[in-house]
């Protein structure tokens, strides 16, 4: 399925992008609870769910902070223009969100949210990396071709890094796994998983050719639909 993942923050929940198949995907995976939104960029295969967070709005009877870049928002509000920001609306069946421009670091549940730029060709993407109180970290990271220094700077002393993968060929606005491998290995997190592979990619093979990197001790992985990392 496509890329999107669901960061538990304590007893609030940060879902980055709205696949396609996010209904199968909460329904697959329990996921019955959505507190707050990071869009990482307007693409098709990261938006086109977006109509299925009006039942996340209702069962918490509030609505949904959407962050965005601005001109990722921009996109979104065209597309789905329908969605509304008044809460009277909740029992009608229409997502009711908050916009949200999101330039710098946000607090949610006690963590910290920080957007990591990325470039992505012609559209520029927005990774998040998501600090703990207790000092645990993770970043999320699809869609990228490269990373800028002031990114970089930001991805470094991570636990958990989640990094684009696609395939084996090189692509315009993605990194190879070799790209990825050697972005990894400067960036230097604990551990670290390739996502937004392609069909491309068999997995077994992949991931038994994956490299070990003395600096990455817990290694490099695959990631796959259902994986549960714990931070």
């Amino acid at each position: 399925m496509r890329t999107s993942a669901a960061i538990r923050l304590g007893a609030e929940t940060l879902l980055v992008d709205t696949t396609p198949e996010l209904r199968l995907q909460a329904i697959a995976h329990g996921l019955d609870r959505v507190d707050a939104v990071a869009i990482t960029h307007a693409h098709s295969d990261h938006i086109m769910g977006f109509d299925d967070l009006r039942r996340f709005a209702e069962l918490q009877q509030q609505a949904m902070p959407v962050y965005a870049h601005p001109s990722a928002l921009g996109r979104i509000q065209r597309i789905f223009e329908y969605a509304i920001t008044d809460m009277g609306w909740l029992s009608f069946g229409i997502p009711v969100v908050e916009w949200r421009a999101w330039t710098g670091p946000v607090e949610m549940a006690g963590h910290r949210l920080t957007p990591i730029r990325m470039d992505h060709g012609a559209l520029p993407a927005t990774g998040v990396r998501v600090d703990a109180p207790d000092g645990g970290s993770l970043a999320w990271c699809p869609d990228c071709c490269g990373l800028p220094a002031e990114s970089r700077e930001r991805l470094q002393g991570l636990d958990v890094l989640f990094l684009d993968g696609l395939r084996h060929r090189p692509h315009p606005t993605h990194f190879t796994v070799a790209q990825a491998v050697e972005a990894i290995r400067d960036l230097a997190p604990h551990r670290a998983y390739l996502i937004h592979m392609t069909h491309d990619l068999d997995h077994a093979e992949t991931e038994a050719a994956l490299p070990a990197c003395t600096e990455v001790p817990e290694g490099i992985h695959l990631a796959y639909d259902g994986l549960e990392v714990d931070v």
